[in-house]
């Protein structure tokens, strides 16, 4: 697949980049996908949530009333499930909830969420570029350039380029990432794919064995 370069105004550069079809051409797996999303999302939770039981519950040392004759159950605790401000019965517990996926899996699964995209032309390729300090408006200015400033887009990069992550991280619509470091699930959750051209070699060289 050969796709156009773009410069950084919007116009054609003439040249252009060959995706290698091992990682852009090839039939998606969509269980491999779905398992990958479902891990990615799965990793994100903390799993801190918690409640009390009847033994973490203050108070309730004194039995509430008496045994007999008030024509009420008996009770021993107003800290008891079953009374009101007691305990939680079967309450939420803090654990984790990491999954992990096969390195290959998980490869095949990116592999198959480019392709996805390559076949609806949803990449672009862009000239190299930085910026000597953070600043949102020109790399705005860019994806307006690039008439894609209204859709939601992952910008990927070789390396780790903090003015570059520090201008995209005020818009909205826009998520900066290093090409080999782009879960399944940021490759899908975006509209869009710009890659600057020696991100594409990065990712290439990350998803090829």
């Amino acid at each position: 697949m050969e796709l156009k370069i773009y410069k950084l105004d919007g116009t054609e550069s003439g040249q252009t980049i060959s995706l290698p079809p091992e990682v852009f051409e090839i039939e998606p797996n969509q269980h491999l996908i779905y398992q990958s999303v479902r891990t990615y999302l799965s990793n994100q939770r903390q799993g801190t949530h918690k409640t009390k039981g009847r033994s973490e519950v203050r108070g309730g040392g004194k039995k509430p009333f008496r045994q007999k004759g008030t024509g009420r159950a008996r009770q021993g605790t107003s800290r008891s499930p079953i009374m009101v401000g007691g305990g939680n019965i079967f309450g939420p517990k803090p654990h984790t909830y990491k999954l992990t996926l096969p390195k290959k899996s998980a490869r095949l699964a990116r592999k198959s969420a480019l392709s996805i995209k390559a076949k609806e032309n949803e990449i672009m390729v862009i000239e190299d570029f930085t910026f000597e300090a953070p600043k949102t408006k020109d790399l705005f200015n860019i994806l307006k350039s690039l008439k894609i400033d209204d859709k939601k887009t992952l910008l990927l990069v070789s390396d780790k380029n903090d003015n570059v992550y520090k201008s995209g991280r005020n818009l909205q619509k826009v998520n900066v990432l290093i090409s080999d470091k782009a879960a399944t699930y940021d490759l899908l959750n975006n509209k869009l794919i710009l890659m600057q051209k020696s991100a594409v070699e990065n990712l290439c060289k990350s998803l090829i064995n």
